[in-house]
């Protein structure tokens, strides 16, 4: 048994790759595929891409492409969903501000350095900038909270003033009068990538593609599953009507990285001073 370390987000997005390893797809290939969680998010993963930590990441788009431009030894192998992410702006809920125009000069809760919660405040401070002259990406305040759990004790304290995280998994603390989500933020780009570790790529190419075929025929299949829409807002703590409006909104993806919608997400995060530099195709994707 071949046995492989894999990371994602506590998501709704991430159900295919628990079911395809809960029914026995992946023992089938002879993989012993273990599942790790991580609710901080892009960031952490990062860094366990890095550190050898996981061989595989489900992973943010902006994140990794601009941390394989810093040095990350991988490589992305696919897209894995091509829908946006609907990042929501939330700020407490007894809080004054009222749009998002109001959190200007205002202090963003972001769960690491790198994260994509970090790097879509800057994404967002770029889109006020075309409404409200006065918005600069350069001037962003940030406080760290590794966390929700974190994002909510400082949006109720007042260390932070907003905090942006994708909509419908922070929807529960809406409905709690916890957060008041003000605006949207979509990701103007497919929001997750699976990443594999370069050295952990080089050695086991058939056993990855032996993984992508796999996922891709679970997530081909996933909206077709009788009641996984039941199934998704028991398992992730969801209203029924909230599930079925973001599985009509998702579209996972079957497929790889093309050159062209490498140059346009890089041309976006350089453009917003993400990157400072960009990298050619063969930098940043590996085709299997």
């Amino acid at each position: 048994m071949n046995t492989i370390k894999i990371a994602g987000v506590p998501e709704h997005f991430n159900l295919p790759w628990h079911l395809a390893i809960e029914s026995g797809d992946f023992e089938k290939e002879n993989i012993d595929l273990q599942w790790t969680d991580v609710p901080e998010g892009t960031g952490k993963m990062c860094q366990m891409l890095r550190d050898g930590e996981t061989d595989i990441a489900i992973i943010l788009t902006e994140g990794i492409v601009k941390d394989i431009l810093a040095g990350n030894p991988s490589k992305i192998v696919q897209l894995y969903v091509e829908s946006p992410l609907i990042w929501g702006i939330h700020v407490a809920a007894n809080s004054n501000y009222k749009t998002v125009a109001d959190l200007e000069n205002t202090k963003v809760a972001i769960s690491r350095l790198g994260s994509g919660s970090q790097l879509m405040a800057y994404v967002n401070a770029d889109n006020q900038s075309r409404l409200h002259s006065g918005w600069k990406t350069d001037t962003l305040q940030f406080e760290i909270v590794n966390t929700i759990d974190g994002a909510v004790e400082a949006l109720t304290n007042g260390t932070a003033d907003y905090f942006m995280w994708e909509r419908f998994m922070t929807k529960p603390l809406v409905d709690k009068d916890i957060f008041r989500r003000i605006a949207d933020c979509p990701t103007p780009w497919p929001c997750f990538v699976i990443a594999v570790r370069e050295e952990f790529l080089e050695n086991n190419p058939v056993l990855i593609s032996k993984i992508l075929a796999i996922i891709n025929q679970t997530t081909e299949d996933f909206k077709d599953i009788p009641s996984i829409d039941k199934t998704l807002a028991s398992n992730y703590h969801q209203k029924i009507e909230d599930i079925q409006e973001w599985l009509s909104l998702t579209q996972w993806s079957q497929k790889p990285l093309t050159v062209e919608m490498l140059n346009k997400i890089q041309n976006q995060l350089f453009q917003l001073k993400i990157i400072e530099k960009k990298g050619t195709f063969e930098d940043i994707v590996k085709a299997i």
